[in-house]
């Protein structure tokens, strides 16, 4: 039987010739419950809140005198969406750009905002910054514990929740772990990324949370759907109080996904750039 994925339709994974002219209608939005199904998620009663933060780095269009503007764009996707959009479909979309004319980047932001907020199903924040405003990039690392040296021995390379447990005395820290690895749902590619818990409530066996990070090394899954099935693991195996998962996969076709989970809007994602991407 044929997985069920909402993307079996999509362009991921297929030969397309690339449009240069405005096209919205190449945006392949794909339905998030299909997904959430499996881990047993009602969309009107999620345990979680967030949103996923998209990075373009290859955008340009022409300016109204015919001459070519590059930026750097920002989209941040609501959890509560009911779609997410698939990533080489956007490629696709931003391609499009490439010999239309708009008034400013202003006009740009507003174009994709708008096409992006249909695609979604709801309000996509959109920011677009010219290459001629000189804008910057924050790097760094989580400020908590890297679990990465931690000497393990592995042989679960599909997720094993029941690698996961916590006890004891209630803590408050940062974990994370840059052994993070996914492959596509449709091609089976890698994707590679770096992830990141902070929590409240008894303290989480960091063996077994970084033998379960890894346990993802052979699952395909979306970048957003890897990190709603750590959510929803840590928070019923482990029981903290609070708890914000966040990860950063690296770029593939001129972007990067940064998908983040919480139980409330203050537990804020850390937004400095892993160093790979």
């Amino acid at each position: 039987m044929t997985e069920r994925h909402g993307a079996e339709a999509s362009p991921l994974g297929r030969t397309v010739s690339y449009r240069d002219t405005y096209a919205p209608e190449l945006l392949f939005p794909i339905p998030r419950q299909l997904k959430r199904d499996e881990l047993g998620l009602r969309e009107e009663a999620l345990p979680f809140v967030g949103a996923d933060l998209w990075n373009a780095y290859e955008l340009s269009w022409l300016n109204p005198r015919g001459k070519p503007v590059v930026a750097l764009a920002c989209f941040r996707v609501p959890a509560e969406t009911p779609r997410l959009v698939e990533s080489k479909s956007l490629k696709l979309y931003l391609n499009s750009f490439n010999q239309h004319v708009f008034a400013d980047h202003d006009a740009v932001a507003a174009t994709i905002a708008a096409d992006l907020s249909a695609a979604a199903g709801g309000p996509v924040g959109v920011e677009v910054t010219p290459l001629s405003q000189r804008p910057q990039r924050a790097f760094g690392y989580p400020e908590g514990l890297c679990l990465d040296e931690l000497d393990v021995a592995i042989d679960s390379y599909q997720p094993a929740p029941e690698l996961l447990s916590a006890g004891g005395a209630e803590v408050e820290e940062t974990l994370y772990s840059h052994l993070l690895k996914s492959n596509c749902l449709v091609t089976g590619q890698p994707d590679w990324g770096m992830v990141a818990l902070r929590y409240r409530g008894p303290a989480i066996d960091r063996a077994g949370l970084l033998r379960y990070i890894v346990s993802f090394r052979g699952h395909n899954e979306f970048h957003e759907q890897c990190v709603e099935r750590i959510f929803c693991d840590v928070l019923a195996r482990c029981q903290p109080r609070e708890l914000s998962v966040w990860a950063r996969y690296t770029r593939r076709g001129g972007l990067d996904i940064n998908p983040w989970r919480a139980t409330s809007l203050a537990l804020v994602a850390d937004e400095r750039m892993e160093v790979r991407q």
